[in-house]
């Protein structure tokens, strides 16, 4: 069974505790695969990956991979599936979950993330898109005319919500509680992380579970 990471957003490193964490799960770094959210903004042939927050953040852990890719538009589908076949890692990436979904669904993406054997991250956007399901809202300042509901790749059986300058004020607005009548949702703040490992849900970090329009902040339980 794959481990799972749903990373909300972090303003400088990842926290040491889950740092410990991660070295733990990621034994193999033969490859890392990083899926963009912002599939159409990058230009020229070469990656700068000094530009990308999510490998910033692995690199000043200390996270060295042999090899490390970054799938966009830049890059052919068949390309893009078969690096995810042999990643180690794959890291969702943050930006735009409706691009990043899109991106998916153009390069058939999906049932070969679903079929990975790698440790799986994602932050902020990734994250929602590696859940079952997420929302957008104008309640929260989403550029959108109607709240919809996404699916997600399904790692997990529940629903994800995740901003970095999203709280716990912004929840209780009531956007997520009729999803939340379908399925169990943790919302996140900024600076938490949820790992999923052999079906057990551990928390780092302000997370709250919003259950049956029920908001309850789970005790942080990703411990060293």
């Amino acid at each position: 069974m794959n481990t799972h990471y749903y990373l909300s957003w972090f303003n400088h490193c990842l926290p040491d505790r889950l740092v410990g964490w991660l070295q733990e799960d990621i034994q193999d770094r033969q490859s890392l695969v990083m899926i963009s959210a912002q599939p159409s903004d990058y230009e020229g042939e070469r990656m700068n990956f000094e530009e990308v927050t999510e490998w910033t953040w692995l690199n000043q852990a200390n996270f060295l991979f042999d090899e490390c890719h970054f799938i966009d538009y830049r890059m052919q589908k068949e390309e893009a599936q078969r690096l995810i076949q042999n990643a180690s890692v794959l890291f969702m990436c943050g930006g735009d979950p409706v691009q990043q979904s899109d991106l998916m669904a153009e390069y058939e993406l999906a049932d070969v993330i679903k079929n990975s054997k790698a440790v799986i991250l994602g932050a902020s956007a990734g994250s929602l898109n590696m859940s079952a399901k997420w929302v957008t809202s104008q309640e929260v300042g989403h550029h959108v005319e109607i709240d919809s509901v996404y699916e997600g790749l399904g790692f997990d059986p529940f629903a994800y919500e995740s901003h970095s300058k999203r709280d716990y004020a912004s929840f209780v607005q009531g956007y997520l509680f009729p999803l939340s009548e379908q399925m169990d949702v943790y919302a996140a703040e900024q600076e938490s992380a949820i790992r999923v490992k052999g079906g057990i849900i551990e928390t780092l970090g302000p997370v709250y579970l919003i259950s049956r329009s029920k908001i309850q902040k789970r005790v942080e339980t990703l411990m060293p």
